[in-house]
């Protein structure tokens, strides 16, 4: 949905961070190219499917626009002669089939607006940086305190959220970061009380999370103001990379990044852990936790972006969460990405996938400690630690803070309920994304093995056995029938008219039975 569209009463809004696959499912030869028909789908619903069309130039196109990852990706070479031949066609289907599949499993690559575009044109048709410029000019018309710089292209990954660098008039040199953000599905405040959120986050002052200086909603989207950190993010940090960079050219495959020497670790561990404390405390859902949502100022994490949740916009690690039945609520989700940052701070990379039962050599056990309890399939089955109990683990618990004064946010008690209710709302939607996502997997499972080359060997042996066992059966039936056929079928034994019943010759021949009726007739 673009800025500029209001959502429809009912309409559902569109969750950016649910997977696209794609499967090339027919090629057609035209007068002087082939075209490559692609199914492609969102989720696990095959209803929810459409078809695109793309010839191999609209796939160098994409291929160029991802060089900027520095990853290698395997599209097919060019070929300018025998391109139309039925075999190269095939083996060419299956190198574009195998360059899909390598760019939808990215983590990254699949999340970028080029291969949403690529792939779902109907929903990702619009110039998301232009209809933000033109509503932030809008907006600044009416406010002359602030003025719009440069747009900041593509430094994040969410696809409907774009950033500015903008600056106060009345304070020139100082540096501010604006950002433009569609509303999401995960949106449950209304709107009353969504202003009343951001009010109360806006110029709220705590070492931990970094400070909102401005903030306006409406029905459809938001604009936010908060301090532009030169230094970058943590993930910048971690990767060596220039904050106003690409997103896909800092994280997708740097080359210098590095984990954290264990003291930094621990601190910056500690203060992330006392910011998810402190939004614990006050009912404020998070669930955007990751290295590129955490500013290093002085010495100091500070959480960023913490009106996200209530803005309704998916986790960047929905993905993989929604896989796990064990993470459900809003604080399980914070933990989940805590282990992801922790990781990443340790090994200087998030992790490929989770759960993580092998870890690279470190000579921090204390921190590996952390990580099993977190990541490991034993933790994503039976359950995590929470905040609390992550604090008290050795890792942090001897960690010294600046800040010496207990830290809370004061909430007024409606809102804090309506931010309840909204909670509920929102682990409810994820429990039920579960649930599909559950069915679909054991549904899958069992049409693999029901496919399998090993499960045909043993249904074969079973029919196999089955008409064995049915021949069987048949051959007794027949000889059963054919001893009670003749049995009724024998002629009776001759008998003379008015005579005496004949004495029973039960057990005797009946050849030896006629001779003696015939006996019995002559001495009458």
């Amino acid at each position: 949905m673009s800025f500029l569209e209001k959502p429809s009463p009912g309409k559902p809004l569109l969750d950016d961070t649910v997977p696209l696959t794609a499967v090339i499912e027919a090629s057609q030869n035209l007068q002087s190219h082939t075209e490559y028909i692609i199914r492609v789908q969102r989720g696990v619903s095959a209803d929810n499917s459409w078809q695109v069309v793309r010839r191999y130039s609209d796939f160098d196109v994409l291929n160029s626009s991802l060089m900027v990852c520095g990853i290698s990706l395997p599209l097919p070479p060019k070929k300018l002669i025998g391109n139309m031949d039925r075999e190269f066609i095939a083996e060419r289907q299956r190198g574009l089939q195998a360059y899909l599949d390598s760019i939808t499993q990215h983590p990254l690559l699949s999340s970028s607006l080029t291969v949403k575009k690529f792939l779902d044109p109907n929903n990702y048709c619009a110039n998301y940086t232009e209809i933000a410029l033109q509503q932030v000019s809008m907006y600044f018309r009416s406010n002359l305190k602030w003025e719009v710089l440069e747009p900041l292209r593509d430094i994040g990954w969410r696809i409907r959220k774009k950033y500015f660098l903008i600056k106060n008039k009345e304070q020139p040199k100082e540096r501010y970061l604006l950002s433009w953000v569609d509303l999401g599905p995960d949106k449950f405040l209304s709107d009353k009380d969504l202003q009343s959120a951001m009010k109360l986050f806006t110029n709220l002052s705590t070492p931990y999370l970094c400070p909102l200086l401005f903030s306006s909603t409406s029905e459809s989207s938001a604009l936010l103001i908060r301090p532009f950190s030169e230094k970058g993010s943590l993930r910048d940090h971690i990767c060596k990379a220039k904050p106003r960079e690409s997103y896909l050219k800092k994280y997708c495959n740097p080359k210098k990044s590095q984990g954290l020497e264990l003291p930094q670790i621990k601190l910056y561990g500690r203060q992330i852990l006392e910011g998810l404390k402190l939004l614990h405390e006050a009912s404020v859902f998070f669930g955007h936790l990751h290295a590129s949502n955490v500013i290093v100022d002085n010495g100091v994490c500070q959480l960023m972006d913490v009106e996200n949740g209530m803005l309704g916009v998916p986790s960047v690690l929905r993905p993989s969460f929604t896989q796990l039945r064990k993470i459900n609520t809003t604080e399980s989700i914070d933990v989940f990405c805590f282990g992801h940052i922790l990781f990443e701070m340790t090994y200087g990379r998030p992790p490929d996938s989770v759960p993580v039962d092998q870890y690279p050599p470190v000579p921090y056990t204390t921190v590996v400690s952390v990580l099993q309890s977190i990541l490991s399939t034993e933790a994503c089955k039976s359950g995590m630690p929470t905040v609390s109990q992550l604090i008290q683990t050795p890792l942090f618990s001897d960690v010294k803070l600046q800040q010496s004064d207990k830290l809370q946010i004061k909430v007024p008690s409606r809102l804090k309920e309506a931010l309840k209710t909204a909670k509920e709302s929102l682990e409810k939607r994820l429990q039920e994304e579960q649930r599909v996502l559950h069915q679909h997997r054991r549904l899958t499972r069992a049409q693999s093995h029901h496919g399998s080359e090993e499960e045909r060997k043993r249904r074969k042996i079973l029919a196999r056995k089955k008409s064995r066992q049915s021949a069987y059966e048949n051959e007794e039936d027949a000889s059963i029938r054919n001893n009670n056929n003749s049995g009724s079928g024998a002629s009776s034994p001759p008998t003379c008219p008015s005579s005496p019943t004949p004495p029973s010759t039960t057990g005797i021949p009946f050849r030896l039975s006629f001779f003696l009726c015939i006996s019995v007739s002559l001495s009458l």
